[in-house]
């Protein structure tokens, strides 16, 4: 059964990817996928973005087949290895004391899908990544000030994690924080969305 719903929906509760799509100033409503993250075996992280935004969107376009939705994955990419959101603080100092003075790539995919049009497209963005060389201690306040188990990697470049950063490169300055609001709107724009409307 379907239900009525907004033009727009986003198929993620994460409040960060919530407001980068706040900024292009279209009416959205923000729903939570009921999608298993679990890596399948060999799975690459650039792949295992591109097939769980894929399965956010269309976990919630089925619901709402009249719809856009843009469904979003971010994977740290540490030689090939993912990781993903350390959900705890143990695990969250683990992953930052690996990751500590290395360069790594995040991938973030976003993905449309309208089930009205037979629309689905996903786009992965490339983050490239230098972290400082960061003692224990440092690791410690920062988790402190900052808890980040919620973020792949656990450093939130919108706030304090940017401290824990030599440099950043990439073709989309939002692609970090969650969601690459380039590729966002020229999959929009390719499903027939004008985000400028």
């Amino acid at each position: 059964m379907t239900t009525p719903g907004p033009d727009l929906i986003l198929a993620s509760t994460s409040p960060y990817r919530r407001e980068l799509l706040a900024r292009l100033e279209q009416p959205f409503l923000t729903l939570a996928p009921e999608v298993d993250e679990t890596p399948q075996p060999g799975e690459t992280p650039l792949a295992l973005s591109h097939r769980l935004a894929l399965a956010k969107a269309h976990a919630i376009a089925a619901q709402h087949p009249q719809a856009w939705v843009i469904g979003s994955d971010q994977v740290c990419d540490w030689d090939g290895r993912s990781l993903g959101k350390p959900g705890t603080p143990d695990k969250a100092a683990e992953q930052l004391a690996m990751l500590s003075g290395q360069s790594v790539m995040f991938r973030t995919a976003v993905a449309v899908v309208c089930q009205r049009l037979n629309f689905e497209a996903c786009e992965v963005v490339s983050i490239d990544v230098r972290f400082r060389s960061l003692s224990p201690a440092q690791i410690q306040t920062y988790l402190a000030r900052e808890p980040a188990h919620d973020c792949a990697g656990s450093a939130k470049s919108e706030g304090l994690g940017i401290a824990l950063l030599e440099w950043v490169r990439s073709d989309d300055p939002t692609a970090l924080v969650g969601l690459p609001l380039l590729a966002t709107c020229r999959l929009l724009r390719q499903a027939g969305f004008e985000p400028l409307s």
